[in-house]
């Protein structure tokens, strides 16, 4: 199967699977760029208007989280949260996952881009977000640099 023919999929985050993907990790060097997925959950339940939460599954197996701030009422669409655990970064599930979030997000009221942020810091996933047509925007929130993909 090429990298390019992978089946992901985007599940929801029920009591059958949360423990696994809690479990789920970035490699240790990463850990400054991304929360935990047991604090990003909580925060989500916690903003139950705004947070549309998956896990990332390739076949049967999970291998990350992703998190949109949904703002339908402003139209403002966020990467909240995206990270695949450190045994299956490379293999393509994060760019096919972010394909299957895009095509959701242009789902959303008015949604014409997505933003997310990142700390700008070497080994940080900014160069993966410009590979995937996010564009620095110059503004900066919480000591992190917003990115803006157009639809």
């Amino acid at each position: 199967m090429s990298k390019f023919d992978l089946e992901v999929t985007l599940r929801e985050i029920t009591k059958e699977n949360w423990r696994d993907i809690v479990r789920l990790k970035v490699a240790p060097h990463q850990e400054q760029f991304v929360t935990s997925n047991a604090a990003s959950i909580a925060e989500a339940h916690f903003n139950p208007e705004v947070a549309w939460f998956r896990a990332i599954y390739a076949l049967d197996v999970p291998v990350g989280f992703l998190m949109l701030e949904d703002n339908a009422v402003q139209q403002e669409y966020f990467l909240w949260r995206f990270m695949i655990d450190e045994q299956y970064q490379g293999r393509g599930y994060g760019r096919k996952a972010l394909e299957l979030f895009f095509a959701h997000v242009k789902t959303r009221p008015g949604a014409d881009a997505v933003e997310t942020s990142c700390v700008p810091a070497k080994g940080g996933p900014g160069p993966f977000y410009e590979k995937m047509g996010f564009v620095y925007t110059g503004k900066e929130e919480d000591g992190e640099l917003v990115m803006r993909r157009e639809f």
